[in-house]
């Protein structure tokens, strides 16, 4: 953590004016150890050193979390300071988990302002004017004025850093923000976020932002919406609240949730007057981001966001390109920077392409990071009026060089083929597209692939790894005449040959009806798990064991029936005969199976506990944690059905065949089993269809969780919780085009 305590310093001495000699003065230190600390040579700071830089700095409370924070010295608050008079009391479960809930936030957020280098080396200015009358509500009920009051309007402009005075003049608690496309929408909301951790007092709603683009009013009321979201970008709000109800639904409930909802105008289409009209409903205090046009066509068709103010943002003029951009780049002698060229061409033609493309901070932004981060290329060709004629190239050209550019071969970063970044990138975003979301969740890799095709390929899959290590097992098993009466190459390689490919088929055609009738009653998706599992878990409910046991016991019964059925029509497998050949043998080997089956999952219940709630959940972060929930998963029911396999032969020919056939065949049906739980999980679906079948096609690289974190470092993706998303909606809808141009041949 030392590791960011140097730039987080610099930051907040910068921020308060002061020099390295003045903070030294003020804190009581000396030049050199402020100097260290900032580079990062003087090691992990005291907590003492940490107090006096706070004080000096005139950090606020939060701030002075993060800072220990970043020192290795803190740990995150449970709780805001209690009043001197106050009496100490039961802890607050909603309040200790509203504080974790913040300060988990505030690192994400600080995090991604870095990713985004919003401040390097300084913030593009971003600024706001009031909407339009008949975007606003009324007045008198923006400051909830009571009968016979009046209401005069509260200033409502001002600039990116004014933004959380501008919220808190609203007694609702209520306002809509509106821009084009690329005007700072979701850069105004994290620095709103931030700025309202940073002013919170204890009991405070947290504010959290949502990507509302996939929201479905029809479907969903918001506060199930909101929990849902939480509950997957924070899965240790899982855990049990007051009422029985998770601390997600209770946050909730209680109004310690503060939504900002980032992208109205995502709703899916046809949806933005349901959506709207359920806003209405709530007295929830909020924050709408949306783009202009989409606003106004649902306020005329239904009515403006209820007691709520509304604000533009307003476009980027030639003085604040001429601040910025040379900033960003090094100087070229005499002449100043490289951008003198672009800058002039913007001053001298304010109505022309070029000025009108830059007057938006995204495309400001990816102009700098084509041209000022990469020296090799000259600004000066956005002037080839051949090559970009309309603003439409322009833009074209910015968005189509962001990928070339990030994957320019860099220091200590793996060299990529561009054309083959951009084809797998393209890919995601027409995935992203087909499900109409901009939430790029690994466990949703395989959802538009067409039901029959996920049970084939489920089923070949796991078919294929569960049908090659039987197939091995039970050769060696003959072949040193483990069981039988006598080995041999010749008896193993038979027994190898018959015995592995039907039980690779048996495999496959249970994984494949299994997934297919997931599909069925569960829907399209297998949800992530939201728990962890350690050896002091804590404790579920008898509800929760009596159901996982009853579901044991059906599915043994269903296997025994399936197997009793193939075994009248003449079927035989291997595994199973060791038992008997009976129907009424293969039904107790179901029974059986199916109650270990049920009684493991049950116990596995109370072995699984909540993640932390101050933990960062990352999307590398939740599929880790899943993998290693399926491999105990996996482990515990394989180990359980060779120990039973063991025991049923034991006890129907006796404890040396038992043990024999244990070793071989319970063996192989142990791994059988444990591919099978391990197919019909979020990971399960992630590692059949992500890490085989879409890069066995080309779609995507075999290593993708590097090439997604890759893509991450690089400023291309971004995180969002759980999920990742491209840096900008209009890079995923240009990828997607570009993608589809190629490959379907259709712009």
């Amino acid at each position: 953590m030392a590791s960011q305590f140097g730039p987080l310093l610099r930051r907040f001495r910068t921020r308060a004016g002061q020099t390295q000699e003045v903070l030294a003065e003020r804190a009581g230190l000396g030049v050199r150890t402020v100097r260290r600390l900032e580079t990062g040579d003087h090691g992990d700071p005291r907590m003492g050193t940490v107090d006096a830089l706070s004080a000096a700095l005139g950090l606020t409370r939060a701030e002075r979390m993060e800072l220990l924070a970043a020192a290795g010295r803190h740990t995150p608050p449970t709780t805001g300071p209690p009043p001197p008079d106050a009496a100490p009391g039961p802890p607050d479960p909603l309040a200790e988990a509203a504080g974790l809930l913040a300060y988990e936030l505030r690192a994400r957020l600080r995090r991604e302002e870095e990713q985004r280098q919003i401040h390097d080396p300084v913030p593009l200015p971003v600024r706001w004017t009031p909407a339009p009358a008949e975007l606003t509500d009324s007045w008198l009920n923006i400051r909830q004025a009571g009968p016979g009051e009046s209401a005069e309007p509260v200033p409502l402009g001002g600039e990116l850093d004014d933004i959380v005075a501008v919220y808190r003049r609203l007694p609702s608690g209520r306002l809509v923000v509106l821009g084009r496309a690329g005007s700072g929408k979701t850069i105004l909301t994290i620095r709103f976020v931030l700025g309202m951790l940073d002013v919170a007092a204890p009991g405070d709603p947290v504010p959290v932002v949502f990507g509302v683009g996939s929201w479905h009013p029809a479907t969903t009321a918001l506060r199930d919406w909101l929990i849902d979201q939480l509950l997957r970008d924070h899965p240790g709000l899982a855990a049990p609240g007051p009422d029985g109800v998770t601390l997600a639904a209770a946050l909730v409930e209680t109004g310690r949730i503060l939504p900002v909802l980032d992208g109205f105008d995502e709703i899916g289409g046809g949806l933005h007057r349901a959506a709207l009209a359920a806003l209405n409903t709530t007295t929830l205090p909020l924050v709408v981001t949306s783009r202009i046009d989409e606003y106004r066509a649902a306020v005329e068709s239904t009515d403006v966001l209820t007691s709520a103010g509304a604000v533009v943002l307003g476009d980027l003029t030639a003085a604040d390109l001429a601040d910025y951009l040379p900033r960003t780049t090094r100087k070229r002698g005499q002449d100043g920077t490289a951008w003198e060229p672009v800058l002039t061409e913007v001053r001298e033609h304010p109505d022309g392409d070029l000025a009108a493309v830059l007057t938006t901070p995204l495309m400001v932004s990816l102009a700098r990071t084509v041209y000022s981060d990469t020296p090799d290329h000259d600004p000066a060709e956005l002037l080839d009026t051949g090559r970009y004629a309309t603003r439409e190239a322009i833009e074209r050209h910015l968005l189509g060089t962001v990928v070339p550019a990030a994957y320019k071969d860099q220091p200590g970063r793996a060299a990529h083929e561009t054309d083959r970044v951009e084809h797998w990138l393209g890919f995601l975003a027409h995935h992203l597209d087909r499900l109409g979301t901009h939430d790029l969740a690994w466990w949703q890799l395989g959802d538009r692939t067409p039901g029959w095709l996920r049970m084939v390929v489920s089923g070949m899959v796991l078919g294929l790894a569960a049908g090659i290590p039987s197939t091995c097992v039970i050769g060696l098993s003959h072949l040193f005449g483990v069981g039988t009466a006598n080995g041999g190459f010749g008896t193993g390689l038979a027994a190898a040959l018959a015995a592995g490919p039907m039980e690779g088929l048996a495999v496959a055609l249970t994984v494949g009806l299994a997934h297919g009738a997931v599909l069925a009653l569960g829907g399209a998706v297998f949800a992530p798990s939201r728990v962890r599992m350690r050896l002091r878990g804590r404790s579920r409910s008898g509800a929760t064991f009596l159901r996982r046991l009853a579901v044991g016991v059906a599915v043994g019964t269903g296997l025994g029936a399936g197997l009793g059925i193939a075994n009248v029509l003449g079927a035989t497998f291997w595994i199973v005969g060791r038992i008997g050949t009976t129907v009424e043998a293969t039904i107790v080997f179901g029974l059986t199976f199916g109650l270990l089956w049920g009684l493991s999952w049950g116990v596995l219940a109370y072995f699984e506990a909540p993640v932390d709630i101050s933990s960062a959940i990352s999307p590398v972060d939740l599929l880790s944690g899943n993998r290693r929930n399926v491999a105990v998963q996996a482990l515990v029911f394989g180990l359980v059905t060779c120990l039973g396999y063991t025991v049923t032969v034991a006890v129907v020919h006796g404890p040396r065949l038992g043990l024999a056939y244990g070793m071989t065949y319970g063996v192989a049906l142990g791994l059988v089993v444990g591919f099978c739980v391990a197919s019909l999980t979020a990971w399960g679906t992630w590692f059949v269809f992500a890490r085989v079948w879409l890069p066995l096609n080309g779609r995507l690289p075999w290593t993708l969780p590097a090439f997604l974190e890759d893509a991450y470092q690089r400023g291309v993706l971004r995180r969002s919780g759980a999920v990742y998303q491209f840096r900008h909606a209009r890079l995923q809808d240009h990828l997607t085009q570009t993608y589809r141009e190629k490959r379907f041949h259709r712009p």
